[in-house]
């Protein structure tokens, strides 16, 4: 299944092949999981990637190539979710992160203080993007965080690349000054 592109596993997916939607599974999973804990928190991520590849799964004929990859799509329907999910609380949780958000490269540690240090800054940088308001927060997730470019991240915000330019220059002068205070 390595070999085969993303709009053919959901396409066999979508046809009852299990084999195909555990490979489109792992390898999007992480990436709407982290979407879901910046923008919903960590109590909720784990629900609304459950929710997200059901959607994906069962909205057949939904995705449509011409409009971006698979994982703009998925990305979309999370963001939906997400969206719907924000609407019905009042207030945003600050999300508590787990190491497993870092787990995909192992680094290197000098020392204890060094470690400590990084993770300081790691949690400082993390309630930061939180406390972004969710547009801003949600454009520097997906460009910075999962390092789409402008037309993947408007394909999944439905907006105008213009429109993702412009958030993203103001989340980023916003995440400077917060950080800059700290």
């Amino acid at each position: 299944m390595k070999g085969i592109d993303d709009a053919a596993l959901l396409e066999r997916a979508r046809r009852g092949d299990e084999d195909a939607f555990s490979e489109l599974f792992s390898r999007h999973q992480r990436a709407v999981f982290r979407y879901a804990v910046y923008m919903c928190g960590a109590d909720a991520a784990d629900d609304v990637v459950q929710d997200t590849f059901m959607n994906v799964l069962l909205k057949s004929g939904r995705y449509d190539a011409s409009k971006g990859a698979v994982i703009s799509y998925i990305l979309g329907t999370a963001r939906h979710l997400m969206l719907r999910r924000l609407s019905r609380s009042n207030s945003i949780p600050m999300a508590e992160f787990t190491e497993d958000l870092n787990a995909e490269g192992s680094v290197e540690r000098e020392t204890p203080l060094d470690d400590f240090a990084r993770q300081e800054t790691i949690e400082v940088v993390r309630a930061a993007v939180q406390s972004l308001p969710p547009a801003h927060r949600e454009v520097i997730i997906l460009c910075e965080l999962e390092e789409m470019d402008y037309a993947e991240a408007a394909n999944v915000m439905q907006c105008p690349v213009g429109t993702v330019r412009s958030r993203l220059n103001r989340a980023r002068s916003l995440l400077s000054r917060k950080l800059t205070q700290k």
